[in-house]
Parts: C-alpha cells; structure tokens; sequence
C-alpha cells in the first residue's frame, strides 16, 4: 500500500470508521453534521435497547411511542474517507477507528 500523503506533503494515514458503541453514543448528531460522506445514520432505540429504525427529518417520529432514545450507526462505512472529523466531535468518544493498514480484507 501506497504512503498517504497530505497537500503540503507530509505524512498521513487514513483512519477509517468502523463502529460506534450503541451504550455510550447520546445520538447528538455531532458527528453526522460533520462527515463529509454522510457515513452515518440516526437511529431510534426503544427502552429494551432495540433498534427501531432510521429516524426520519419528521419530529413526530416517535416509531408508535416505542422510542427511548437516539444513537448513530455506521450505515456507509464504504464511503468512508479516513478523515477521523468525527472523532474530533464526539463528546463520549464512542467511534472506533482503524488505521488503513490494519484494516483487514
């Protein structure tokens, strides 16, 4: 694998996205508002830690009173660039990142 580098040349490797931890994310949206890629997805959660589906740009959308909270998902983690912005944002540090030459496959 080739060196990465930035602009000005120095030195730069990749670190990708590959999870979030559903028990410490608080869903704030930090982190998608900041991704160029649009990695991440905002999903409802119900009181026995169920996933309840993407939540929609519809307030209302409370999946029939089931939804207890909010957490991010990594739903493109092939679009991801490497860039580690939302890492820099996440107040919990919940998002596991993998440099590119330990990613495996």
């Amino acid at each position: 694998m080739g060196a990465f580098k930035t602009r000005g040349g120095a030195d730069w490797t990749p670190s990708y996205l590959t999870d979030i931890n559903p028990a410490t994310c608080i869903g704030c949206g930090r982190c998608f508002k900041v991704c160029p890629q649009n990695v991440m997805a905002l999903y409802g959660v119900d009181a026995d830690s169920n996933i309840l589906g993407i939540v929609t740009d519809d307030d209302d959308d409370d999946f029939d009173g089931e939804l207890n909270r909010k957490i991010m998902k990594v739903e493109r983690e092939q679009d991801c660039i490497g860039c580690s912005a939302c890492a820099k944002v996440c107040p919990k540090d919940c998002q596991t990142h993998v440099p590119v030459d330990q990613l495996g496959g």
